[in-house]
């Protein structure tokens, strides 16, 4: 590729048009949801997905923005915004996500050691391999400092894991685990240590837990005498809260929608089409062009524009957080707000779909009539995943606003 240096944006569009033209292959522009459904997938992707996460992978657009050194596109963030215009206008999703995209690679390059990083940001990088994140466990959820699965160095052979882990995401499908252990008993935040763990060693065990949409993203995770070796340490001994931190910070931005490019599906994000175009389909116009029901034009606008201005703090908020200034609590604000928006837009969405949104299974339903209800339920969830409301409400409280800590009335 030519060397743009950020300044010939309008070659480097012209580029990536032509590449995109070339290579997004035709038949995903008529479904494009195909690529999606590849993420939470026991298969391989086939045919043209799998032609077209080939092609994403090795170009490292993927992940546009990551050091080439490694396979990432090595682009500014000026060319990345070029290059999700251009996918968004031919309706060309990004092949490239899960954990390893959204949380562990961006935390393991800035924390990970050389050999680490070219060991394991190369298969991120062109969607190989696929990650799950062991933090929350049954007696230490809002209290995630809490957690005791124990790591026990045991010399040359490496660590010796024992312990559980719960709503562990994907994990019956992943190929490796970030994991938070504990390496100090004696410590509660300082004795915490980040260990990479390959989900295929002996004694790891995954229980998938079904929830009330009918899916099974989440897992009871179980490690019994699990042998990790020592160079899969990230960070120093007993510093694993600190990269934590980032991780979350990122975990949240990513729940929240707020790193999505355009035409992006957020965690229980509704299918389907605009909510606008979804109640002029389903609830008609007036004589002027309007929506019908007043009501509902009031609160869909009023919707509209905050999701909007989610939208745009949540890409400042991006950009400031590249500085490398060290984990922000403005990613609990992005996280809560996000959270509201798109359980809102779910319950608009059911509402404006009538007795069609109430739709199980079987006959007289669509697809996405299906998916709206499922996506509403799916999503109320996400005001507790990466950290309840109320733990990031205290986090705000004290970090962004400055408040004191609360005290129990006597």
């Amino acid at each position: 590729m030519a060397d743009f240096g950020g300044h010939d944006l309008d070659g480097f569009r012209a580029e990536a048009r032509a590449w995109l033209e070339e290579n997004f292959p035709a038949s995903l522009r008529r479904d494009p949801s195909a690529v999606a459904e590849t993420e939470t997938s026991a298969a391989q992707p086939t045919g043209d997905v799998a032609l077209w996460k080939q092609r994403m992978g090795a170009k490292g657009w993927g992940v546009p923005t990551w050091p080439t050194q490694y396979g990432g596109g090595g682009l500014s963030r000026a060319e990345a915004r070029v290059l999700a215009e251009e996918m968004a206008a031919i309706g060309a999703p990004n092949p490239i996500g899960g954990m390893g995209v959204i949380m562990f690679g961006p935390t393991l390059l800035e924390y990970g050691n050389e050999d680490q990083l070219r060991r394991h940001i190369p298969p991120i990088v062109k969607g190989e391999l696929r990650w799950c994140q062991g933090f929350s466990e049954p007696g230490a959820g809002s209290d995630l400092a809490g957690l005791q699965t124990k790591a026990v160095d045991m010399g040359e052979t490496g660590w010796l894991v024992n312990g559980s882990k719960i709503w562990t995401s994907g994990a019956h499908l992943a190929d490796w685990c970030f994991c938070l252990v504990r390496t100090d008993p004696s410590k509660k935040h300082e004795g915490i240590s980040f260990l990479l763990i390959d989900m295929k060693s002996p004694g790891v065990e995954a229980r998938p837990i079904l929830l009330i949409n009918g899916t099974t993203p989440f897992c009871e995770t179980f490690f019994t005498d699990v042998k990790v070796p020592k160079e899969n340490l990230m960070g120093p001994l007993n510093g694993g809260w600190t990269i934590a931190k980032r991780l979350l910070q990122h975990e949240r931005q990513g729940i929240s929608g707020a790193n999505a490019q355009p035409g992006a599906a957020g965690p229980g994000q509704v299918p389907g089409p605009a909510l606008d175009e979804l109640a002029r389909t389903y609830l008609g116009v007036d004589e002027d062009g309007r929506l019908a029901d007043p009501d509902l034009r009031a609160r869909l606008t009023k919707h509209l524009m905050e999701e909007k201005a989610f939208q745009l703090t949540g890409q400042r908020a991006a950009v400031e957080n590249r500085s490398n200034s060290g984990p922000s609590a403005v990613s609990s604000v992005l996280k809560n707000v996000g959270s509201w928006v798109r359980q809102e837009r779910a319950e608009l969405a059911v509402e404006i779909l009538g007795h069609q949104g109430v739709g199980w299974s079987g006959e007289g339903f669509s697809d996405d009539e299906i998916g709206t209800m499922r996506a509403m339920l799916r999503g109320k969830s996400g005001t507790i995943a990466g950290g309840s409301q109320e733990v990031q409400s205290n986090i705000i409280s004290k970090r962004i606003l400055g408040l004191p800590e609360a005290t129990q009335a006597r």
